[in-house]
């Protein structure tokens, strides 16, 4: 399995439109942070984690040509707002495999109604083959995946564990019932928006907790925001199991 980070960053990205905070006036690169989105490469099958509006360039950065399946964490603008974008795989591929919660589906059905239409549909939008899941495992292409239910505030979101890899962001809790899901797994990612608390997201602190409940051999922190702090540093002050992710980075497992 070939992970490769498409974004690692909040809803706004690093650097923001017209800060001067130094975080954003960065020349390192791993300080510069597209929408938050992963890329997994999985027994020859391509899926992605949430479609924000960094996809077009995120997909043509990685030189990806192929979606096999987006999965949705949740519909918040930073995780679906590429969905248009889909258009070129759609062309070469046909219906595109979308994955998500019935409320994701609702949500995205209001923003993208000319995608989902039925009646005098416009001849360049994509479509879709809709999958509305529940918390429990379901099949991509015959390989089980297992959603892991948190909050968001109060908004419930899914992260997802593919065999050996967990992947969860927007988290601000997560449930005994839900970790015990996550039991076993060698690489997990986990959000750490910043040094100070925040109301619907793991601060650093936290996610530093949630890992060593978890237990993995390596994790990785993302939706990363600019109070963080500069990567380099930041990451000098991390578990040495524990690193933070960064644009384009790639792991496997």
């Amino acid at each position: 399995m070939k992970i490769t980070f498409l974004g690692t960053g909040t809803s706004q990205g690093i650097p923001i439109i017209g800060s001067d905070h130094p975080v954003c006036k960065s020349a390192n690169p791993k300080d510069k942070r597209l929408r938050v989105s992963v890329l997994i490469e999985w027994n020859g099958f391509h899926y992605v984690i949430d479609c924000g509006p960094d996809f077009r360039y995120q997909m043509l950065r990685s030189g990806c040509s192929k979606i096999d399946a987006i999965l949705f964490t949740h519909e918040h603008s930073d995780h679906v707002m590429g969905l248009d974008d889909i258009r070129p795989f759609y062309f070469k591929q046909g219906d595109i495999s979308i994955y998500a919660h019935k409320r994701v589906i609702k949500a995205l059905k209001r923003r993208f109604d000319y995608i989902f239409t039925t009646k005098n549909k416009y001849p360049g939008a994509p479509s879709l083959h809709v999958n509305r899941i529940k918390n429990k495992a379901f099949k991509l292409n015959e390989e089980e995946v297992i959603p892991i239910k948190g909050l968001h505030a109060s908004l419930e979101v899914f992260g997802y564990r593919f065999n050996d890899f967990a992947y969860l962001t927007d988290m601000k809790s997560v449930s005994d019932k839900e970790i015990e899901k996550l039991k076993g797994v060698k690489v997990l990612v986990v959000n750490a928006l910043r040094i100070q608390p925040h109301h619907s997201h793991f601060n650093l602190e936290e996610a530093l907790a949630f890992i060593e409940r978890v237990n993995p051999e390596k994790a990785y922190l993302t939706h990363i925001s600019h109070l963080l702090g500069f990567h380099d540093e930041v990451e000098k002050s991390l578990p040495d199991n524990v690193f933070l992710a960064y644009d384009e980075l790639e792991i496997l497992i």
